[in-house]
């Protein structure tokens, strides 16, 4: 037995010293081969494969070229006026008379942005950034600072249009707001707290959104983009590099939830802004209606398939006084189109031109009637 056992041990002594030769003479036979086939992941297909090698390098989405075609078009717009406002009581008056101030004045600043939309100088804001300023100056992404004229505001729709005279302006491309939807990225340049040129992006919220009570014509382009104080006037530009709006609002931060940002699409933008170039104001039709929706309850209750229009009320002596038209009459029709809302009505009347004539079709109780209503200019407003 002992003799088995040493048999044993000479032979692992001499397979150790085998290998250990064997691993001196082919070192690599200790490095870690593939797999087995027990444990390795299964072979792709040759599809899958294909597809893999196939498959470009993922990047990561950047809007920095959309951004260097836009932003140097953005302007920053600083207003001043010298507000006149009367002394507090103090008590002292009785004692110098006529010498004590009763009144004082104290330069009241704000700021907002801008874009610049030709060669020739012309600027586009709001109208809320603009009005009642005494002196407006503009400072461009260049550094560049020059005094700005205002040529015309629109306050039925916040805008505003400034001129500058200087040389080798940056030029903003227009794009259309009519092929935006809702998911598109956006971006908004601006002026937020003076901190120029800050770019914010978000997305398409939602179009066609009105009865905000920001402006009498209301379309505005709704976005999740950033828009603070100072952003107003500012540019809203499509993933692409063009102009799709001029940021105009926000709502929601005073009630404690997220802001919700609003844009002017512009498509609107560049018809009040040649009416200004070209007339320092917006030329627009006007019959003196008052035109209120009516809602489907309200509709069904007098007998209608659906919601419609009522002229709330009429202005004394107006083209539609003139016409026949009536307070509680149902507008049905405007030259045989179907009106749809109130600001449908309302736009419609502002898009027709002084000397033309609209013929209405009207519910009055039962009876169907059709009148006939000059149109004139719109009243201008501050």
């Amino acid at each position: 037995m002992r003799r088995y056992l040493g048999f044993l041990a000479g032979c692992a002594v001499g397979g150790l010293a085998l290998a250990f030769v064997a691993v001196l003479a082919r070192p690599e036979l200790l490095r870690p081969q593939a797999a087995a086939a027990s444990i390795a992941a299964p072979a792709a297909s040759p599809a899958v494969a294909a597809a893999t090698a196939a498959a470009p390098e993922t990047r990561r989405t950047s809007y920095a070229d959309a951004v260097e075609r836009t932003a140097p078009a953005v302007v920053n717009v600083y207003t001043a006026r010298v507000v006149t406002e009367r002394v507090p009581a103090s008590g002292l008056e009785p004692l110098f008379g006529e010498l004590w101030p009763r009144y004082r004045q104290r330069i009241e600043r704000s700021l907002g942005s801008g874009v610049i939309v030709d060669g020739a100088g012309h600027i586009v804001t709001n109208h809320h950034v603009v009005a009642g300023a005494d002196t407006v100056r503009v400072q461009l992404a260049d550094g560049r600072v020059a005094d700005a004229q205002v040529v015309g505001r629109d306050p039925d729709t916040d805008l505003a249009v400034l001129e500058i005279n200087l040389t080798g302006l940056p030029v903003m491309p227009l794009g259309h707001s009519d092929r935006l939807r809702v998911g598109d990225v956006v971006l908004a340049i601006g002026n937020p707290l003076g901190l120029s040129q800050t770019v914010t992006q978000g997305i398409v919220s939602a179009t066609g959104r009105g009865q905000l009570g920001v402006a009498t014509f209301e379309n505005f382009i709704q976005t999740d983009a950033s828009i603070n104080f100072g952003n107003s006037g500012g540019a809203l530009v499509s993933a692409e590099g063009e102009l799709v709006g001029i940021n105009t609002a926000i709502v929601g931060r005073d009630a404690g939830v997220e802001g919700i940002g609003f844009a002017i699409p512009v498509n609107l933008v560049r018809g009040v802004v040649h009416e200004i170039i070209a007339h320092g104001r917006v030329v627009r039709g006007w019959i003196g209606i008052v035109p209120q929706d009516l809602t489907a309850d309200e509709a069904r209750g007098i007998g209608l398939a659906r919601g419609g229009v009522v002229i709330a009320n009429l202005y004394v002596g107006s083209p539609a006084q003139a016409a026949g038209l009536m307070p509680g009459d149902l507008l049905m029709k405007i030259d045989g189109s179907v009106v749809r809302s109130a600001q449908d009505a309302a736009a419609r009347v502002a898009g027709a031109r002084p000397g033309q004539r609209l013929r209405l079709a009207v519910l009055r109780g039962e009876r169907e009637l059709d009148l006939v209503a000059g149109v004139v200019e719109q009243p201008r407003r501050s």
